[in-house]
């Protein structure tokens, strides 16, 4: 391990870590592993949907409608039932927005704030609003909370969900909590899976704030890279557990198609209690007349249905999967005499967590963008873009080519050691 050497041998190593950072920042490489984006193949997967909507026949739902013109404020029947799959829910309580999820959470906060929820005062009247934020976590939503003027709160994630013991803590006392971040299968970017009793957990926790509300964002739901897991990976569905706790109100359910598809030009669903969606639909009603039902129409004659999904969900598993078993490999075998990294070997969803020696983060980081390799930003995996350990990176495997993923990793492992000998140099001098 690094932190036994002596120092002699230390900087020995440094010196020759340094050599082979500067023949790799000669290369002058141009990779990329900052954001979760689909690769090219996996896009390529999606485009004969592009062709299912082509004519004026071709444009009319099943119940007979025109969905070139306007109406359908809430989603076609059929595209309801298409999202109530991703959602695990039924199409009674789904809504079918527009191309993002991340729209709709940001919508359901800002609807909090102007309007309040569940007949209780609109939360920009408030003195001060806080929020739990599971780290590490999603770097979008913790935007969207400090966006709106939010606390946020760190609580540890698990690999079975979120600290309860803290949770159930925090929330019990301070009316001033409003909510919380959920990522439940798949978490970004840890992958960890929510445990049945995190879930029941959360919907049975007493909570100090009657208009609490849990944002339960399923994002990678779809997403297992091995066909054999998605039974066993189930995760337990937040509103039969709030149904059965007796807080009907308390979650609001989200999916999209953004990476089953195309970002950007995909669905975005939500499912909420017929109370909440009343509530949604009402103030939806004055915001649009109706989402882009041709693209509801597409998916829906694209996927089909749980089993089309599954299939379609198969094939960009094929794609994916060796570059993350590439990762565990290069990881494994590059970084076991390192000592004091650890990373996450997920089942599915985009990402790896790398949680690097203290203090290091950000230096490893810098050192990738020199040679060429864009990493997420540290700290961002954490509320207001701080971690308090500089450790969490989020590796995003998914975009580069299985070549160019290897050289970018072979960066990243050089960079980590280089980090983590400067470290400790610069502690003993």
């Amino acid at each position: 391990m690094y932190a036994d050497l002596e120092t002699d041998a230390l900087e020995a190593l440094a010196a020759r870590l340094e050599g082979d950072f500067n023949a790799m920042k000669a290369r002058g490489l141009s990779l990329n592993m900052a954001r979760g984006k689909p690769a090219s193949d996996q896009l390529d997967l999606s485009m004969p949907m592009l062709s299912s909507v082509t004519d004026p026949a071709s444009c009319t739902a099943d119940s007979g409608l025109d969905c070139r013109n306007y109406g359908v404020l809430d989603g076609l029947p059929e595209a309801k039932r298409l999202m109530a799959v991703f959602l695990d829910d039924t199409p009674e309580h789904v809504v079918v927005g527009g191309t993002s999820s991340l729209t709709l959470m940001y919508d359901a906060l800002v609807r909090c704030c102007l309007f309040g929820t569940d007949g209780c005062a609109p939360w920009n009247s408030l003195a001060q609003v806080k929020w739990l934020c599971p780290v590490p976590g999603y770097d979008r939503h913790f935007a969207i909370t400090e966006a709106l003027g939010f606390q946020m709160i760190p609580v540890p994630l698990t690999d079975e969900g979120p600290d309860m013991d803290l949770v159930e803590h925090l929330v019990r006392d301070d009316d001033s909590i409003k909510g919380i971040w959920c990522v439940p299968q798949y978490a970004n970017p840890s992958g960890a899976t929510y445990a049945d009793t995190a879930v029941r957990r959360l919907a049975n926790m007493e909570c100090a704030a009657p208009d609490f509300r849990i944002i339960w964002d399923n994002a990678y739901g779809v997403h297992h890279l091995f066909d054999d897991v998605e039974r066993q990976d189930h995760v337990l569905d937040i509103a039969a557990a709030c149904r059965e706790a007796g807080t009907p109100r308390r979650y609001l359910k989200f999916a999209s198609t953004s990476k089953v598809t195309f970002p950007g030009a995909g669905l975005a669903a939500l499912a909420a209690s017929p109370d909440n969606l009343d509530e949604i639909r009402r103030h939806m009603g004055v915001a649009t007349i109706g989402y882009d039902k041709l693209n509801q129409l597409r998916h829906v004659r694209f996927l089909g249905d749980a089993r089309g999904i599954a299939r379609h969900m198969s094939r960009h598993a094929s794609i994916l999967r060796p570059k993350f078993q590439l990762v565990a490999r290069k990881l494994d075998e590059s970084l076991f005499d390192v000592g004091d990294c650890r990373w996450s070997n997920p089942k599915g969803g985009y990402f790896v967590s790398f949680d690097a020696p203290e203090g290091c983060a950000s230096r490893i980081v810098e050192l990738a963008a020199e040679a060429g390799v864009t990493m997420t930003a540290a700290g961002a995996t954490w509320p207001y873009g701080c971690d308090p350990r500089n450790s969490n990176i989020r590796i995003a495997p998914t975009l580069p080519p299985l070549d160019e993923l290897d050289e970018a990793l072979d960066v990243f492992v050089c960079c980590v050691k280089l980090a983590y000998a400067q470290k400790l140099l610069a502690s003993r001098s």
